[in-house]
């Protein structure tokens, strides 16, 4: 039997090869065809995937092209691509769907090695529609649009969900919901994964045995209603794979043999990778595989263990999402490095009303022709849907919902590890012997160690790391990395100084010291490395206070104020107040430094009163502008706190530190900086000048605040 498993797989990897072997002439031609320079090019393809909506605001989608044509040249091409263009730039943009014909005018870039698709046409002089979907493709493209004009209009967020239940389509799911989604592992419900496709199924074997049908034509019911919603909901990739997935779970369901259903996905799995070789680095065929397998492996034995200590029903009702949460974490894991805590929870709420919403959806989609049918019946699906937009939003507002979890392979490898551990403590290998219970026993002192380590270390930086920071800190220097994040506290009224480059490194800190609001935010210029946390707190900020804005800098402002903020660009005289504390802006000044975007634009802030040391924040000036700061006579020394200018760069003035006269000079960089950040030459004139000098690279977290008429200082690493 081994013998023969080896040769099998010897000959589907042979097979596959040579798939690749045999299209890689023709990939090769067309990826020579990415053009240096930018050079214009003209694209004519066959588009064969859904039309999304990216978070750049662009529609992107995959297609086939079958000319690529740049200047008097023309060449002949049968690869696939995937197009980006602006929603503006498309003609009749009505008619871009999966069966439209288009000639995609812009630049070429080779795609990711390993995709499918070979190039990347970005569409920036538009796309022109030759023709739009016809016969079956157009058919389905009506009822899909049909369904997502049913639904709008009604109430609530669950409107959105509802075609995304039915068939997919999330264009119209709000991105606030989209991410509630995903945080409480619910994303899985608007795509169209085997899921959907076993539901559909199910459904009509179900209906042909209620009309007496033999077996063979419930089987053949069922596998051409499938075929049916393939096509309905698009015949991209993805949706082919989930119902291949679909279809050998139901196989197995039917022939009441999960042995015989491992044979099947197996085959189905080889089939697929000789067909489609580049489903080998697809983590989402991965996903369905593994999920498919723990629906055949582990669901039945984990309910028959969880039956043990709780209800038969119950039981069963955990099972299913627990199978897939063990069997699919190491992969998620590669995505996101973190575990979410209520996953289970959330489907095991979510799981009863996805079926009821999917089908009255389907069936809103298919009652086109009859409006009045339509609409009651997407009424009916809303409410489903709302419940499970309800769910989401709160699961994913819990406190410490997700686990962070150590990354990349060694991350995965471990928690397969603690996942097997926790099947084996929940299903119980067979037997009595003294080698099984010591197995349980090993399995079980190994979960609850890594469990405690990892719920420890997480509670530490979410819900309970407040405790491990100094109750009475006023300014707060995040470590971010490299970048800047500084929290400024008086009373109850809290600023936040710039957001580091990560929303996930500014939202651990935020949660670490208890924030959920910031009252003030000040950008004080738009580098990646002052504002790219800034998505992190979308929707709970005030007011932002901020520099010059280039093209990303208004995508920012834009974000915040669309998320209820109030703008005002700053200026040198500009001052508020902070509960009990006043603020001044130093800089810029525009009759000096003009309004052009950058470093030397950065908002310089001074901050004193209400428990806030007199600090004086330097953003990113270089030597010519800090020198205009010092001369500019708005310099009130001397300072207990000098945020270092550009992370410790060599660019200083060191007369302007000389005049502020600091007690504690506080620079925020990442360790092992390809810059060299501190540089030595500033950290010799701010310890010759007398300040202490704090490091986020060396420190940590550090936190000050005025004790006695002193100023304290605390470092996470160092006390």
């Amino acid at each position: 039997m081994a013998g023969a498993v080896v040769v099998l797989s010897l000959a589907a990897a042979a097979t596959v090869a040579s798939h690749v072997a045999l299209a890689q002439p023709v990939r090769a031609h067309a990826a020579s065809l990415a053009l240096e320079g930018g050079r214009a090019v003209e694209v004519r393809a066959h588009v064969t995937g859904k039309v999304e909506l990216r978070p750049d605001g662009a529609l992107g989608f995959d297609a086939a092209a079958s000319t690529i044509a740049a200047g008097a040249r023309s060449h002949a091409v049968a690869v696939d691509v995937v197009v980006r263009v602006d929603p503006a730039e498309v003609d009749r943009l009505q008619r871009l769907d999966v069966g439209a014909e288009l000639w995609a005018r812009g630049t070429l870039s080779s795609a990711y090695p390993g995709e499918r698709a070979v190039l990347v046409v970005w569409a920036g002089r538009g796309v022109e529609i030759i023709r739009g979907p016809e016969g079956v493709t157009a058919v389905t493209a009506d009822l899909r649009r049909g369904l997502v004009r049913a639904v709008d209009g009604l109430p609530g967020q669950g409107a959105g969900l509802v075609p995304g239940l039915a068939v997919g389509d999330t264009a119209a799911v709000e991105p606030a919901l989209d991410a509630a989604m995903k945080q409480s592992s619910l994303s899985h419900l608007t795509a169209v994964s085997g899921a959907n496709c076993a539901l559909v199924v199910g459904i009509a074997f179900g209906l042909a045995a209620a009309l007496g049908a033999p077996r063979r034509v419930r089987i053949g019911s069922g596998l051409a209603a499938l075929a049916g919603f393939v096509v309905l909901v698009t015949p991209e990739p993805s949706v082919a794979r989930a119902a291949t997935m679909a279809a050998v779970a139901m196989t197995a369901l039917l022939l009441g043999r999960p042995g015989a259903g491992i044979g099947v996905l197996s085959l189905a799995v080889a089939v697929l990778l000789i067909a489609d070789p580049w489903l080998a680095a697809s983590l989402g065929f991965a996903l369905s595989a593994v999920a498919t397998a723990s629906l055949l492996l582990l669901a039945r034995p984990l309910a028959d263990g969880l039956g043990r200590w709780m209800p038969r029903a119950l039981a069963l009702a955990l099972s299913v999402p627990l199978a897939a949460q063990l069997a699919c974490g190491p992969l998620l894991i590669l995505i996101s490095p973190q575990v979410p805590l209520y996953g289970v929870v959330a489907n095991l709420l979510a799981g009863p009303a996805a079926p009821v919403a999917t089908v009255l959806g389907l069936a809103a989609c298919l009652t086109a022709p009859l409006p009045w049918l339509q609409d009651g019946l997407a009424a009916l699906a809303w409410l489903p849907a709302s419940w499970i937009a309800a769910t989401a939003g709160t699961v994913s507002a819990l406190p410490a919902d997700t686990l962070p979890w150590w990354e990349g392979m060694i991350g995965a490898a471990l928690l397969a590890l603690v996942g097997g551990a926790v099947a084996v403590v929940l299903v119980g290998p067979r037997g009595r012997g003294r080698r099984t219970r010591a197995l349980r026993v090993l399995c079980g002192v190994l979960v609850a160690g890594v469990a405690g380590t990892a719920l420890g270390g997480g509670a530490l930086s979410t819900i309970a790391g407040r405790w491990t920071l100094p109750a009475s800190w006023a300014v707060l220097a995040c470590d971010v990395g490299q970048g800047d994040a500084v929290l400024l506290r008086s009373g109850e009224a809290l600023a936040l100084v710039d957001t580091g480059p990560s929303p996930d490194a500014l939202t651990s800190c935020l949660t670490r010291a208890g924030v959920d609001r910031v009252d003030l935010l000040v950008l004080t210029h738009f580098d990646a490395d002052h504002a790219g946390g800034a998505p992190a707190v979308v929707g709970r900020v005030g007011t932002v206070l901020h520099g010059p804005p280039d093209s990303d800098g208004a995508d920012i402002l834009r974000d915040l104020a669309e998320g209820g903020a109030r703008l005002a660009a700053a200026s040198a005289g500009m001052s508020g107040s902070l509960d009990r504390a006043r603020w001044r802006v130093l800089w810029p000044d525009p009759a000096r430094s003009g309004s052009v975007p950058g470093n030397d634009a950065s908002v310089v802030l001074d901050v004193r009163g209400g428990g806030i040391p007199p600090t004086l924040l330097l953003g990113d000036l270089s030597a010519d502008p800090q020198r205009a700061v010092r001369t500019s006579g708005g310099l009130a020394p001397p300072y207990a706190i000098v945020k270092v200018a550009h992370h410790g760069s060599a660019d200083q003035d060191a007369a302007l530190y000389d005049a502020s006269d600091p007690a504690l000079a506080m620079v925020t960089v990442g360790a092992d900086n390809d810059y060299g950040h501190p540089r030595a030459e500033i950290l010799a004139v701010l310890s010759g000048g007398g300040a202490r000098v704090a490091r986020t690279d060396q420190d940590g977290v550090i936190a000050v605040w005025e004790s006695r008429g002193a100023v304290s200082v605390w470092r996470e690493r160092g006390g």
